[in-house]
């Protein structure tokens, strides 16, 4: 019997101290010994953005102010568009209220910290669809007016530089990341900007120096919107030394050999015509494609110039 009443008040013992571990918890909790951004993020997660917002409160310091940015921006994304009104609605105020919220946010936040990779980033890419419209809308205003082409690709808007800055800021502040490149590459590539896809794409360039899919993704934009096909040799050729047998990179190395070699016929510069053709055959690699059909009457045509 004495046996067994000593069980019983041990195990009311137990019962009694995990109660008081949980008011303990509970008490802690409530008066702030839980980690309220560790809680902000989680809720951020699970979508949960008015408690995000109750959790960092005034979000005075730079990790609160960029959450409460996310909050906003996520809470911005089920909210109606606001209603443009011709010659009294600037383009900027085209965002809607949650997210000039949210801008404002992540402009406390690096301006508490100036590195803040995160907040740069999502600057940028809570104004690029906005900014992408603007520029589109003005290309389409200079095209109505008879502009030159020229003056329609890349023209300047606030916004445009505004996430291009934003961009640069992110890239600047972390050396190692490539989400920035990355966003920019895509967002100058929207807005016409080919000169900042460029120099975008060799900052990614040097930071994944050895991935040959990107070596040629850049040999394309060279080749393609760059405009410098001489350069796009110089990826392609990079590229293969990490995958010396892609057949699809050395067949654009012979299609832009071909494209020189047939301006050097129309221009008589057989010389430099035949060292063109004499690449394209090293990097034509099916008999049977079209490619080597067209090798095949560049040639014909430089023997019958020079009487072979």
């Amino acid at each position: 019997m004495t046996r067994r009443r000593a069980l019983a008040a041990a195990a009311v013992l137990l019962a009694v101290g995990a109660a008081c571990a949980r008011d303990q918890a509970s008490s802690s909790a409530a008066s702030g010994g839980a980690d309220p951004l560790a809680e902000a993020r989680t809720l951020l997660r699970e979508r949960r953005y008015d408690e995000v917002l109750a959790r960092v409160g005034e979000a005075t310091d730079p990790d609160s102010a960029y959450l409460a940015g996310r909050a906003w921006a996520g809470k911005a994304e089920g909210a109606p568009v606001p209603i443009a009104v011709p010659g009294v609605t600037a383009p900027a105020s085209l965002m809607k209220p949650e997210e000039e919220r949210a801008l404002g946010f992540y402009e406390r936040a690096v301006g508490a910290r100036p590195a803040f990779t995160d907040a740069h980033i999502a600057i940028a890419e809570l104004v690029a669809p906005h900014a992408a419209a603007a520029a589109a809308a003005t290309a389409a205003r200079l095209a109505s007016r008879g502009r030159p082409a020229t003056a329609v690709v890349g023209a300047p808007d606030p916004l445009v530089e505004r996430v291009l800055h934003s961009y640069g800021n992110a890239l600047q502040s972390d050396l190692g990341s490539t989400q920035a490149a990355e966003g920019l590459i895509a967002f100058a590539t929207r807005v016409g900007r080919p000169g900042e896809v460029d120099a975008a794409f060799q900052e990614l360039v040097r930071r994944r120096r050895e991935d040959p899919a990107l070596l040629v993704r850049y040999g394309d934009f060279l080749k393609g919107p760059g405009g410098k096909p001489e350069a796009a040799l110089a990826q392609y050729a990079q590229a293969l030394i990490w995958k010396p047998d892609d057949a699809a990179t050395k067949q654009k190395m012979a299609e832009i050999h071909l494209a020189a070699a047939a301006t050097h016929l129309r221009d008589l510069q057989y010389v430099a015509a035949e060292a063109r053709l004499k690449q394209a055959r090293r990097y034509t690699v099916d008999p049977a494609s079209p490619q080597a059909a067209r090798l095949t009457e560049l040639e014909g045509r430089l023997r019958d110039v020079r009487g072979r």
